[in-house]
């Protein structure tokens, strides 16, 4: 055993007297200032009062951190930025702030600044610390317990200035109260003073002082003036890895926003002094829950944005401590809760929803979710149960029965609760677990939501009815995708029946490796039959143009043959069970006629690629054939032979002739223009379109989230209800066209 207080000073175990144990060799170290550490490596049975500690104050959190704050990686930096902020917020939801100022600084340190009352900075009875060393000394100490001076607020444990502090490398904590600003500073949640002026440095000299003598006065303020600044700098023996990365911008803009949106009059501001330029952004909205949900929103709608709110009565089984006494008893106390919810449904089929419980977000749910969910379903199924006999919907009996999933298609929604000393799972608040809240928002929510879908006013009809339709499409695409996942991949002869007759399928069992070329008009199938490689090329042709599923709804779409027959044959289902692993194809070829038809096939069936199978898009797989315009027959000229060029536009056609003309060749005239593939030859459409070795293929990709909602736009645009926009985009581009670039 060593003993050691200095690398270049070791007491060996010949130091101690023979038989000494090490509980006494301990002691002796103690005696003579030395710090005891055990290197030999021994294991020892011996358990007794002496293995087992006590850790006061802040060490609790520095040894298992993440108890605290979920984990020691960039999330559980950013909670501690998070757990400062929102002390601040908790300032604005009770009407004493109106502006926070957030800076993430060049050093690493991170700063949060607000106009609310300021941290009290007079003594706490019985402690002997002022407020302001309460709350970042001591856990579970705080204004939030059942105190008046906070309602409804996120902050509630009483631990989470006081975990950051621990937390912390360095943090320093500036009040502004009654014209006069304090100061408090720390080393790892040890209280003193730094010895330096100017720009703060952890680095620098520390003298350690008690807490209740740390808190210095270092200047006035103007009358009125009221506030609190943290800066805290997080200590890399906490966070290693998460040091290197530093503060992430987009997730504090991100955190930011949704407070804006959910305070609305709170003005937040973002400094980011870490680059070369600052960057600064300031936030404030004034919509609330409704204007969340549309800036969520990335879809078309299907049915307004609905907001319903209201307030429950419930009463709650309590802790109460007596101050008389000093002892904790149970009582009964009457709560309120607060419920802000708007949602909508859009025509996509994603599901996004945002909750939260007193502004803190509650990314994995909990009590107010289940219940706005349990509202909704319900709802939605009473309204279909009551028209499953309209012309629109024509709902048989036999159908299945609405699942959560088909209800939850589409929408988007913003759940809010406000509720005294609500109970989180943890302290990271992720989960609300206070029961009684899910049978307040299920009221809400059933009240609000019923009373919309029975109104008699058209337009409230007109989307409660399109909102049906959707989810009854949603029901049959789920049973028809479970449907399809019973085919198996491929199908031997005698399953080939289950398939639509006119595929011709091909013989490999490599998916990978398969191609699906869907083809316009069956003049275009016969020679594509004879051009293709039955191996991997499989045909499937399609009657003319393909319903407008943009426009339609998923009933039509669903019993639509053409649509049909395509997510039959690509088999892996369609909208929300849409399974790519599943497809039976490596790729799918759009193979149309390289005319002004072909392009406005090529687009309704990208509309359908994108509004239901969209994960094929997104992996790569969907492609677009590139068949040639001109065939030109170039004579033969002494040693040359006769050859044909293929081009594939005007521009390209008259380049070739041009080149021709310098080099002395000459060339059947008429050039051949193909009006389609049906004028092709076998050979001619493999070797141009279908041949791996000598065609062009022009991929269909979404490389990110602004590609994806620019085509949005774009789908919704071309092909989509409005009729306006559309005619618009026409007469603004009609002056650049020609009459020699119109296809006649």
């Amino acid at each position: 055993m060593i003993a050691t207080a200095h690398p270049d000073y070791q007491l060996t175990r010949s130091t101690f007297a023979t038989g000494q144990t090490p509980r006494h060799a301990k002691r002796a170290c103690r005696r003579r200032g030395l710090a005891w550490v055990d290197v030999t490596g021994e294991s020892s049975t011996r358990y007794d009062g002496s293995n087992l500690q006590v850790l006061e104050g802040l060490e609790a959190v520095r040894i298992r951190p993440g108890m605290y704050i979920g984990s020691t990686d960039r999330g559980g930096l950013m909670h501690c930025l998070w757990e400062i902020i929102d002390n601040s917020v908790d300032e604005a939801l009770v009407g004493h702030c109106d502006r926070i100022e957030v800076r993430l600084e060049a050093d690493g340190s991170a700063s949060v600044r607000d106009n609310g009352r300021g941290i009290p900075v007079d003594e706490v009875p019985g402690t002997g610390l002022s407020g302001l060393a309460v709350v970042f000394t001591k856990l579970h100490a705080g204004g939030k317990f059942g105190s008046s001076s906070y309602a409804s607020v996120g902050g509630l444990h009483g631990v989470g200035a006081s975990v950051v502090n621990a937390l912390s490398q360095r943090l320093d904590v500036e009040v502004t109260r009654s014209s006069k600003r304090h100061r408090l500073q720390f080393r790892r949640g040890e209280a003193g003073t730094y010895a330096d002026a100017g720009d703060p440095d952890p680095r620098s000299p520390f003298t350690p002082e008690d807490a209740a003598h740390a808190l210095h006065q270092v200047g006035k303020a103007k009358r009125g003036l009221s506030g609190t600044y943290v800066r805290f700098w997080p200590d890399p023996d906490i966070f290693p890895d998460a040091a290197g990365e530093g503060f992430d911008l987009d997730g504090v803009l991100d955190r930011l926003r949704q407070t804006a949106f959910l305070v609305p009059g709170l003005r937040l501001v973002v400094e980011d002094h870490r680059g070369d330029d600052v960057v600064r952004e300031e936030l404030i909205h004034t919509g609330g829950v409704v204007d969340y949900v549309d800036y969520l929103s990335t879809d078309a709608p299907i049915t307004d944005t609905w907001r319903y709110t209201g307030e429950r009565v419930y009463t709650e089984t309590v802790q109460h401590l007596d101050e008389e006494s000093g002892h904790v008893h149970t009582r009964e106390m009457e709560r309120t809760c607060v419920v802000d919810v708007a949602l909508r449904w859009g025509i996509g089929y994603d599901t996004l929803e945002r909750s939260f419980v007193n502004i803190v977000a509650t990314p994995k749910g909990g009590t107010h979710v289940a219940g706005f969910e349990a509202a909704v379903v319900k709802v939605i199924r009473q309204a279909i149960a009551k028209n499953r006999k309209s012309k629109r919907l024509k709902l048989g009996a036999k159908e299945a029965k609405i699942e959560k999933d088909d209800v939850m298609a589409g929408l988007s929604a913003v759940i809010t609760v406000r509720l005294p000393e609500p109970q989180f799972e943890g302290q990271t608040k992720e989960i609300l677990g206070t029961p009684q809240v899910r049978q307040a928002v299920n009221s809400v929510v059933t009240e609000g939501l019923a009373a919309q879908l029975a109104s008699t006013k058209r337009d409230d009809k007109q989307q409660a009815f399109a909102l049906l339709e959707k989810v009854v499409g949603e029901m049959r695409a789920r049973v028809s995708a479970r449907m399809h996942k019973e085919i198996s991949r491929r199908k031997t002869a005698l399953e080939t029946s289950s398939l639509p007759a006119k595929l011709a399928d091909c013989r490999s069992n490599d998916v990978d490796g398969s191609e699906l070329f869907i083809v316009e008009g069956d003049s275009a199938l016969g020679t594509a039959k004879q051009a293709r490689s039955a191996e991997f090329q499989a045909l499937l042709p399609i009657r003319g143009k393909i319903l407008n599923v943009q426009k339609a709804s998923t009933s039509d779409m669903l019993s639509n043959a053409e649509c049909a027959a395509i997510i039959q044959v690509v088999g892996a289902g369609s909208g929300r069970s849409f399974d790519v692993d599943a497809a039976r194809y490596g790729k799918v070829i759009m193979m149309t006629d390289a005319d002004v038809d072909g392009a406005h096939i090529r687009t309704l069936l990208l509309t359908l690629f994108f509004r239901y199978m969209r994960p094929l898009i997104e992996a790569g797989r969907v492609y677009a054939a590139v068949p040639p315009l001109h065939r030109i027959e170039v004579m033969a000229k002494g040693r040359k032979p006769r050859e044909y060029v293929y081009t594939y536009s005007e521009d390209q056609l008259h380049a070739k002739l041009a080149e021709l003309r310098r080099a002395g060749r000459t060339w059947k005239d008429p050039v051949q223009r193909y009006k389609g593939l049906g004028e092709m030859d076998a050979d001619q459409l493999a070797e141009t379109t279908m041949d791996p070795a000598k065609r062009t293929l022009r991929r269909i990709t979404l490389a990110d989230e602004a590609i994806v909602a620019q085509a949005e736009e774009v789908f919704e645009l071309l092909m989509g209800q409005q009729v306006a926009p559309r005619r618009s985009f026409i007469v603004s581009g009609a002056a650049e066209l020609t009459r020699e670039q119109i296809d006649a």
